[in-house]
């Protein structure tokens, strides 16, 4: 037996888990929500979560399912990846592989958001030009919003120029991460509510669609009963009806 038998063992266990669990139902609904269904298998995300128990701090299984291709293989594999063992260059190589934004969502919310690029990831990747990749900047900054508790207003506040600019980006997948951390941000508390909320003001006065889109949604939420109760807020300004989407 070779020393790579044991880890082509575990992988083997793994994919023939994810196959056990897939389902015909929901591989006909990934396209409904814009999921790309190529190399996939139809696993639920509870599943995964489920089947990631017995793997979980296994490294090398991870990036061995990543290397698969499978859709539901790298899932499992942002869930199961220690955060610690994730280098810079394994972050650019998994979210330049990713083609659809749920894979882009899976790493930074399963993964990323714990390592110590994670900052500078958010940064650079939102100045890229591909959809995917920029998309992961906008998803790593609304990820930080949520989980970063020692982060300090000025972090977040750098990080309202790279929405300005990224707002201006009409392809769906990025206006609606770029709106995501805008609403994040101002979801902190009351500074930075106040800040979010001049920048979606400004957002929505601007010429292009998909910047008075982010402004529009962002404000819509801002102000909403249950943000404001949650900040310790007043009651909310009156603010323009939203016609916001989901994934």
């Amino acid at each position: 037996m070779t020393r790579d038998a044991p880890q082509n063992v575990h992988l083997n266990l793994a994919l023939t888990e994810l196959r056990n669990a897939a389902e015909g139902s929901v591989l006909k609904g990934y396209a409904r929500l814009g999921v790309r269904g190529e190399n996939a298998l139809g696993v639920r995300v509870p599943d995964i979560r489920r089947i990631a128990k017995s793997y979980r701090g296994d490294a090398a299984l991870a990036r061995a399912l990543w290397k698969t291709g499978i859709r539901e293989a790298r899932i499992l594999a942002t869930i199961i990846m220690p955060p610690e063992k994730l280098a810079s260059g394994d972050m650019d190589l998994w979210i330049e592989g990713c083609t659809s934004w749920d894979l882009v969502d899976a790493c930074c919310v399963n993964a990323f958001q714990k390592t110590p690029p994670a900052w500078d990831k958010a940064k650079s990747w939102c100045l890229e030009s591909g959809e995917f990749v920029k998309r992961a900047g906008f998803v790593m900054i609304a990820t930080l919003a949520v989980h970063d508790k020692t982060a300090d207003d000025k972090a977040f506040e750098a990080c309202l120029d790279d929405i300005v600019l990224g707002a201006g980006d009409d392809r769906n997948f990025v206006k609606k991460a770029v709106s995501w951390a805008l609403r994040e941000i101002g979801k902190r508390n009351t500074h930075l509510n106040a800040q979010a909320l001049r920048v979606a003001r400004v957002l929505s006065d601007r010429e292009e669609a998909s910047a008075r889109w982010v402004g529009h949604d962002a404000t819509c939420e801002l102000t909403s009963e249950r943000v404001r109760q949650k900040l310790g807020l007043d009651a909310a300004p009156v603010s323009a009806d939203h016609n916001g989407g989901s994934e």
